[in-house]
């Protein structure tokens, strides 16, 4: 991804910021089929930056003139600030990525991010207001399944798991850590399944990327 964007500093010590994209959007939006919108495939869309420059909410506001249906990924307690319009979609679908019930292997591998709790306690604040929840355990980190599913229940409506890409660099952070053993090619089928069968113990939908 890198590659396209010009800069020589490395992956996830840059940012370019769009300040046009709500203005963008809102001229697109005039002649754009319905459909869902996706906040956001590839850059979290409740980053730090979004509280100072509020695109993501603007973006919302523009979508909310035209009720396109809506599904949001991130990482950020932040998207709480937005709950004000989320109430007023007819359809949106608010998405915590949550790879590993682990603070300590969350560190690891996700160090700036928001720790797990906050991440759960945000689920639980959109429970409150009935707005649909999901979670997405991609990429699946060492994890316990049991503990997760416990985390998790009555909080959300479904589960999307995805597995852990190896790039030497990946490796190099296994390793480092010795977590050897969870590079191991059936770790990922042996606990994605695990984790499908508990949650849909629970009535919870589950999807897995292979």
């Amino acid at each position: 991804m890198k590659r396209f964007t010009g800069h020589r500093e490395p992956w996830g010590e840059f940012i370019d910021i769009k300040v046009n994209a709500p203005n963008l959007l809102r001229k697109q939006l005039k002649r754009a089929r319905r459909g869902i919108v996706a906040l956001s495939t590839v850059t979290d869309p409740y980053q730090p930056l979004e509280e100072t420059y509020q695109l993501t909410r603007r973006c919302l506001e523009a979508l909310l003139d035209y009720q396109f249906s809506v599904n949001i990924l991130t990482r950020s307690p932040l998207c709480l600030r937005d709950i004000d319009l989320f109430r007023q979609f007819d359809k949106i679908e608010v998405g915590l990525s949550i790879t590993t019930h682990d603070e300590k292997m969350k560190g690891i591998f996700e160090p700036c991010s928001p720790s797990i709790r906050s991440r759960v306690q945000t689920l639980r604040a959109l429970r409150k207001e009935k707005i649909g929840t999901y979670v997405f355990i991609g990429p699946m980190l060492p994890l316990d399944p049991s503990k997760l599913v416990t985390m998790l229940e009555g909080l959300i409506d479904e589960v999307l798991i995805d597995r852990m890409n190896y790039p030497n660099k990946v490796k190099s952070i296994y390793h480092k850590a010795k977590l050897n053993e969870y590079l191991e090619d059936d770790y990922f089928r042996l606990v994605g399944m695990e984790l499908k069968e508990r949650f849909e113990e629970k009535g919870i939908t589950v999807s897995m990327c292979y």
